[in-house]
């Protein structure tokens, strides 16, 4: 059967290492007779300079009509003074919203040869491996009522926390499920000492529990989980939190791999359809100058491949080529420490040939 995936380059760095994780994927999709073809649509800030939208119709109706998405990464400096809801942001919140991706994914990984670029100590990262789930589309980032006002002749911003029992179970039914494949430990992250929707979070999630003995449970308050990551990461296999929590959490846990660069991310329907998008954002002072990293956008399309379209083999392929990879010291600014970097396209050249060696 055919496969239609989406891509979003989006702005910044983003058309630099989408281009070579497109040249990824149509190389194992050669290989392999996946029937892979691919749609490129503009969104974010260059949907906007061209549509006057972040999100326009046409690029939502492809969305939802794809197999899956690749997304580059959005936004710059330059679109701070857009009106609100013009803003590149603004698109990436709409577009999770209208596809139901309430399940992010997002591994942090160390390789071996990679410990002395974390900002840890190597003894305490060395063979790091760990889950983050986050909660997506509920939450801070979309509950009402928001906005700025003025009260008593001063402004006044709000927003609002809410999440929904049914919101809060199928998150953990995602977090339970991920951590029965990997060492069946799954801790839930959340702030019930102050708030109450984090003690709804956590009675939710004992619930779900019942269904998975296998699975031990922990729970952890976001300040001490936020402490841990860097004190003992090694500790967590699975985290599961809410949308703010899994924001921040993550980004740190990026960093404990040696680079936001070097990190995929999923986030995932009910019925397991997702986007796919690098953890790091457009990095607008180094785009154009060919420094980008694009191995977390590579290895993006290996967990499309392994999550929405069910192909393990190809999968497998890419993560041992970007494995081999930096085996052999190829490196990109971001990892090179006092190696000699290479650009974006010499290290998607450098993928290339280990995938055509494999």
């Amino acid at each position: 059967m055919s496969k239609n995936i989406v891509v979003l380059p989006g702005d910044g760095i983003g058309t630099e290492i989408v281009e070579q994780a497109v040249r990824v994927l149509d190389c194992v999709n050669e290989q392999h007779g996946l029937g892979i073809s691919t749609q490129t649509f503009a969104f974010g800030g260059a949907s906007y300079d061209q549509c006057g939208e972040p999100l326009t119709d046409e690029t939502l109706k492809a969305c939802q009509a794809a197999d899956a998405i690749l997304l580059g990464s959005i936004g710059g400096p330059q679109y701070d003074a857009a009106p609100r809801d013009k803003r590149p942001e603004r698109g990436l919140l709409r577009l999770r919203s209208e596809l139901g991706l309430f399940s992010n994914l997002r591994p942090a990984m160390l390789y071996p040869e990679l410990a002395d670029a974390s900002s840890l100590k190597p003894e305490l990262v060395a063979g790091l491996d760990l889950m983050i789930l986050r909660e997506l589309t509920g939450g801070i980032y979309f509950g009402g009522p928001r906005g700025i006002e003025t009260r008593d002749g001063q402004k006044v911003g709000f927003n609002t926390m809410v999440y929904g029992e049914n919101e809060i179970r199928r998150i953990a039914v995602s977090g339970f499920d991920i951590a029965m494949q990997r060492n069946k430990r799954l801790c839930s992250v959340d702030k019930a000492n102050v708030l109450e929707v984090s003690e709804l979070w956590r009675e939710v999630v004992i619930d779900v529990s019942k269904d998975y003995p296998a699975v031990e449970l922990t729970h952890m308050y976001v300040d001490n989980a936020a402490m841990q990551l860097v004190r003992a990461p090694k500790q967590f296999d699975v985290i599961v939190t809410s949308n703010l929590f899994g924001d921040i959490l993550s980004d740190a846990a990026a960093m404990l791999t040696g680079s936001i660069g070097m990190l995929p991310s999923a986030s995932l329907d009910i019925h397991g359809k997702g986007m796919y998008e690098p953890v790091h954002g457009s990095a607008p002072d180094i785009a154009g100058t060919g420094k980008a990293n694009p191995l977390a956008t590579i290895l993006s399309v290996s967990m499309m491949l392994r999550y929405t379209l069910k192909e393990k083999k190809p999968a497998d392929q890419i993560e041992q080529a970007v494995a081999q990879v930096i085996s052999d010291g190829v490196r990109c600014a971001d990892i090179a420490g006092n190696e000699t970097a290479v650009s974006t396209i010499q290290m998607g050249d450098a993928v290339m040939t280990a995938l055509h060696n494999s």
